[in-house]
């Protein structure tokens, strides 16, 4: 027991590491839904590479989707519309006609014309009475029925259903007026005497009304009813009956034969064994998968397999997108898996670490999701390919410009990538479902939100993206701001030393923005005894002349924990902290170390006082900033700066440097300082380059 608890002291780090991946690969089974897997993917339009398939169950074959919303469309384009006779309508349009037509009669008999009698005049106001009745009873004998928009352009012929209380009968739409025809119908009222006619025309317009209504309910019911009788199956194959045989071409009417057993075989209730062995069998895969990325990531990002948070970060990127998928299968409509923004994974991942890794991650990731998308080959091609593009085509995420256009070249890959299979599967530019191209929009669209992903991991994981290093290089920020107050020769050198980083790593290749936010705080731990460093001494007064070489040492030496202190303060990410704590490595003040042994030669060997605490550089990065930080400062204090000099200056340092194994923990090559040696001795003679003396 003691020597098991021993083991896990001694390699906690390690056990701590591989807790991850296994809790990583148990979220991973959980999500995968428990089902069958159809171990054939069938193509249309290509020749069945397999042996015969036949049926061991009884199924339905399913209609082309495309024939299917035909039928749908059909029976739309054939709407039955439903109306209903309202008869409390028509009563009070009549009382409304008969309360008129009083008054209007009354009116009539006390204004008798002169020359008419009265027997006579009573006669034609009865007439004029029979006449407007005669037209309101041939109009309601038929009734009016509602023009809607439905039925507005429709000829007479067109049929019609009416309940007139007793059901809904077939009627043509001849067999009613409109508004307009019973309108037309009045008009037309035989009646000689202008005035009269007029009247009785007014009469008959403002009372007549609809009685044959429009039912929306009844219409909708209908259609939901004639919907559900389309059928979605074309046919059934027993059991026992060949599917297809081997080196047939998979023909529209073959290939719905095949799905339509994958549908039947993968929905079928699986037994207790076989859960089991879907069970055992998904976590075989998906602990392969991770494996990979495991063996990937110890081999050739030592320095991330050793950062949990890395680790932490990465494997959450891998589940949270795998959930994402697994969440879409939860509605109907499969192809809502397209619209998972899956090109943000590599986006994210590349916002804080390299391209390789982005894409490796990225692919091993989308073969996961693979196991989860209907036509996995189709869904796998068309991820890979626009996920590879959307790292490829962005430089640098913290311009927003490039996110944008990025984002257009994704939704352009998705369309030509889909568009493709298309042609090649169904000989169809649009597909299965042209909704499909709209998820794929909105996926494209939905990569956007990198950004505000970018700033959640920043602040989870203690992660530095490249937005955070272009923020942080801003010589406004409040650190950078102290420093140029009061100690503006350390904050010069500052800049000059993030100059020359930069260029160099651009050379070699590395992470150009992160080398000039380090080089640019690297010296803050001075700010507090700012006269104490020659850069910051003016006037010839030097504080070190009152003191001894090795108190010299110590407050020299001091300023890389104060800047640590200082850069914690001020929360700056580890990031930069690591190049304050390494741009001296654990090399040694040899300026006031020879004085000390000036005066005191039997301690020559008590070095320790004299160096600094460490540790060495350990990146590339950290590396150039070490030799852009020396090669900076002594070349200032070159008398004649010509190109003898400095190039004398610049190899002497950097070989004492290599001597004394500064660099044996960074992954730099001597090709690389050799590049990096002739780059900084062309900058620095740019730098100090002799003016041409101008008359007084």
């Amino acid at each position: 027991m003691k020597k098991v608890f021993e083991l896990i002291r001694n390699q906690h780090s390690s056990i701590y590491r591989l807790a991850l991946f296994i809790l990583a690969i148990g979220i991973g089974v959980y999500i995968m839904p428990r089902k069958k897997s159809f171990k054939y993917e069938p193509i249309e339009g290509k020749p069945w590479p397999h042996e015969n398939l036949i049926s061991d169950v009884e199924f339905s074959i399913r209609k082309p989707i495309e024939k299917v919303n035909a039928e749908k469309q059909q029976v739309q384009k054939q709407k039955s519309f439903f109306f209903t006779l309202n008869q409390e309508r028509q009563k009070e349009a009549t009382e409304k006609l008969n309360y008129g037509l009083e008054r209007f009669a009354s009116n009539k008999l006390e204004n008798k014309p002169v020359l008419r009698s009265e027997k006579e005049h009573q006669k034609y106001v009865t007439e004029l009475q029979k006449k407007i009745k005669t037209v309101w009873a041939k109009i309601y004998k038929k009734g009016v029925i509602q023009n809607t928009i439905n039925i507005v352009d429709k000829d007479g012929n067109y049929v019609v259903y009416v309940d007139t209380g007793d059901g809904s009968d077939a009627k043509y739409l001849s067999k009613f007026f409109t508004i307009n025809q019973a309108t037309d119908l009045i008009k037309k009222i035989n009646i000689s005497d202008e005035d009269d006619y007029k009247e009785s025309v007014n009469l008959l317009i403002e009372a007549l009304t609809h009685n044959i209504l429009f039912d929306d309910h009844d219409t909708e019911i209908h259609l939901e009813n004639e919907l559900k009788k389309i059928s979605s199956v074309s046919g059934k194959v027993e059991v026992g009956e060949l599917i297809v045989s081997k080196g047939e071409l998979l023909n529209e009417k073959t290939y719905l034969k095949v799905i339509s057993y994958q549908s039947e075989f993968e929905g079928k209730q699986i037994s207790e064994r076989d859960n089991r062995l879907i069970l055992v069998g998904q976590t075989l895969l998906i602990s392969l998968c991770f494996l990979i990325i495991f063996l990937f990531m110890m081999k050739n990002r030592t320095s991330l397999f050793k950062d949990t948070s890395a680790l932490k970060f990465i494997l959450l990127n891998v589940i949270l997108f795998l959930a994402l998928a697994r969440f879409s299968l939860f509605f109907t409509n499969t192809y809502l898996i397209y619209v998972v923004p899956f090109c943000a994974l590599p986006l994210v991942i590349r916002s804080f670490y390299d391209l390789r890794l982005a894409l490796f991650v990225h692919t091993i990731t989308i073969v996961l999701v693979g196991w989860l998308a209907p036509d996995p080959f189709h869904f796998v091609f068309i991820q890979l390919m626009a996920g590879i593009l959307s790292v490829l085509t962005i430089e640098n995420l913290y311009k927003r410009s490039d996110l944008f256009i990025s984002v257009g070249k994704i939704a352009i890959v998705y369309f030509i990538t889909f568009m493709g299979i298309s042609m090649i599967t169904r000989m169809d530019v649009f597909g299965q479902d042209f909704i499909v191209y709209g998820f794929l929009l909105i996926s494209a669209f939905l990569t956007l939100f990198t950004y505000p992903l970018v700033y959640i991991y920043e602040k989870l994981f203690s992660l530095v993206s490249d937005i955070s290093l272009l923020e942080l290089a801003d010589t406004n920020h409040p650190l950078l701001k102290e420093m140029a107050e009061k100690a503006p020769g350390t904050f010069q050198h500052s800049l000059q030393v993030s100059s020359l980083a930069e260029q160099a790593i651009m050379e070699i290749g590395g992470n150009a923005l992160l080398v000039r936010a380090g080089a640019l705080y690297h010296d803050i731990g001075k700010v507090d005894n700012t006269l104490f460093f020659i850069e910051n001494q003016m006037a010839g007064i030097n504080p070190h002349d009152e003191l001894s070489a090795d108190e010299s040492a110590k407050l020299i030496i001091s300023h890389v924990i104060k800047g640590i202190e200082k850069a914690k303060k001020h929360n700056l990410p580890e990031q930069i902290i690591d190049f304050i704590r390494t741009h001296h490595g654990d090399g040694m003040v040899q300026y006031f170390y020879r004085q000390y042994v000036k005066k005191f030669p039997d301690k020559m060997n008590e070095t320790e006082m004299f160096r600094y605490p460490g540790p060495k550089p350990f990146s590339k990065e950290t590396a150039v900033l070490m030799m852009a930080d020396s090669v900076e400062a002594a070349t200032r204090s070159l008398a004649v700066k010509n190109s003898e000099n400095v190039s004398g200056m610049v190899e002497k340092i950097i070989q004492n440097q290599m001597n004394d194994g500064q660099f044996n923990h960074a992954s730099i090559t001597l090709k690389e300082i050799d590049i990096i040696k002739k780059l900084f001795i062309k900058k620095l003679l740019n730098i100090h380059h002799l003016r041409v003396e101008y008359p007084s």
